[in-house]
């Protein structure tokens, strides 16, 4: 991970976690709380807890990444779908990707802002978890690659703002 500065995050453990659709989920985030709530059975896992953790804290850092940076984060990921990319770093962008259509990215709706949302939380989780492989992991190779370059050129590996 990279260093982190910022105000305390509370991280609290429920039992069960439900999202906004009504759909059971691993972790719920509350950026004007400063709260993350992870899910109780996240605890026998060393490296889904890693992975869904690291997913959480990334949304305060998109959170505080600024238009500029956000908005090329936007660029590379509709330079992948214009490449045919397939597949993401995590299931909470991929369900996103699916649903998206043209119009979405083209008139940047919140479908779309959601969707680089999570994706650059999945894709912070993919790189700095320290997991290696995972199913959820089905972004090709070369579309990881130029994420990595991304996070790199954008001094995220340097330090974080939470």
């Amino acid at each position: 991970m990279p260093p982190a500065r910022g105000r305390p995050i509370l991280i609290e453990f429920q039992k069960t976690i439900v999202d906004e659709a009504g759909e059971a989920a691993h972790a719920a985030t509350f950026l004007r709380e400063r709260r993350i709530v992870l899910e109780t059975g996240l605890r026998r896992s060393r490296r889904e807890f890693s992975r869904i953790l690291v997913h959480e804290l990334f949304h305060f850092v998109w959170l505080r990444l600024g238009n500029t940076k956000r908005r090329r984060y936007e660029d590379l990921l509709a330079a992948e779908i214009r490449k045919g990319a397939r597949g993401e770093l995590g299931w909470s962008a991929e369900w996103r990707k699916q649903r998206l259509h043209a119009r979405d990215r083209i008139r940047r709706t919140r479908r779309w802002r959601e969707y680089c949302c999570e994706s650059f939380c999945d894709t912070a989780a993919w790189l700095y978890a320290g997991i290696g492989g995972h199913d959820e992991f089905t972004l090709a190779r070369r579309f990881r690659s130029a994420r990595r370059r991304w996070f790199e050129r954008a001094g995220i590996h340097q330090g974080i703002s939470i």
